[in-house]
């Protein structure tokens, strides 16, 4: 039996399938597990004043929260209306997919709850499922359906919509737009360091042998109220691509099923942080923004990289 290097968690290690992937890597670094006891661990989102980060428990619903200064891992919101992707905003304010409710919401710094978005064209949404903010402050989520199709993170219903679709929360009117309407399971999705170029997973796969397991790229058009292009960036090699984020040199750091997979730009497969678990979703933190939080399954995992979040 081989032996682990010392430092390493049983099931983890890293594979290097691009020489340009070796320096994203720290020599001596490890994976860490911060956390475990979940049922399904999604959304993770850093707010850097009190360096602590949040994320998801869909089935268990409830939301955690831990502190990286003392170690120390808490409840965060309880129900949590089967919350699923959170991101904060440029006003540091927690933004938040509900699954259970079908909505969009906003934790102001009071506390209390906004409603960004809720319906389309006067049609409840499925079930939205990730979030990000571009930078003019328009929040773009994807809403596939999986949170209406048992109870195990929602609510089972029919689609209103009958459809799945991406959709842009305009911040002056709060009008809320379909922006993409040709996917079938529309799920993580990014914006590039500067905004131009819109990343967009669709894990149809899960519920169609011949589906998509793919993430797309979309160049964001006139004033971030348009996509063009829509080509396919990377199949998935490995299960399926669901959240992902960006370093500050356009890499993409994204979710798969034996691990965190590392792309370049130009669309190479750079390598891998191999994990024990399925992994679900990711975000950049810590005092420098290069540690990457890594939501898998039942734990929360963390790793420094010689990369910065975007």
């Amino acid at each position: 039996m081989a032996t682990l290097p010392f430092g390493f968690l049983e099931g983890t290690g890293f594979e290097q399938l691009d020489p340009r992937f070796k320096g994203c890597i720290p020599g001596p670094e490890r994976v860490q597990r911060l956390w475990t006891g979940a049922r399904w661990c999604e959304g993770p989102a850093w707010f850097a004043a009190h360096r602590t980060l949040v994320w998801s428990d869909i089935p268990n619903n409830r939301m955690l929260r831990f502190d990286e200064v003392n170690g120390t891992v808490g409840t965060f919101r309880e129900p949590s209306n089967n919350t699923n992707g959170n991101t904060v905003d440029r006003e540091g304010r927690l933004v938040s997919c509900e699954h259970l409710t079908r909505r969009v919401t906003r934790t102001e710094h009071d506390g209390t709850i906004t409603v960004l978005a809720s319906h389309w064209k006067g049609k409840r949404l499925n079930s939205p499922n990730d979030v990000v903010v571009h930078s003019d402050g328009a929040v773009w989520f994807t809403d596939p359906s999986y949170g209406i199709l048992s109870d195990y993170e929602g609510l089972k219903a029919d689609s209103e919509i009958g459809a799945c679709h991406v959709y842009r929360i305009d911040p002056a009117s709060g009008e809320v737009e379909r922006m993409a309407d040709d996917f079938v399971k529309p799920n993580g999705l990014a914006f590039s360091p500067d905004g131009t170029l819109l990343y967009i997973a669709d894990t149809g796969a899960s519920h169609a042998p011949d589906g998509p397991r793919h993430i797309r790229r979309f160049r964001v058009g006139p004033y971030a109220k348009r996509l063009d292009g829509g080509e396919v960036f990377a199949e998935c090699t490995s299960g399926l691509f669901d959240g992902f984020r960006l370093d500050t040199e356009g890499r993409i750091w994204t979710s798969a099923l034996d691990g965190v997979h590392a792309y370049h730009p130009d669309g190479t497969l750079l390598g891998k942080i191999l994990l024990p678990e399925r992994v679900a979703n990711v975000c950049f933190g810590g005092p420098k923004r290069n540690r990457l939080f890594i939501c898998a399954t039942t734990s929360l995992y963390a790793i420094t990289l010689n990369a910065k979040g975007a």
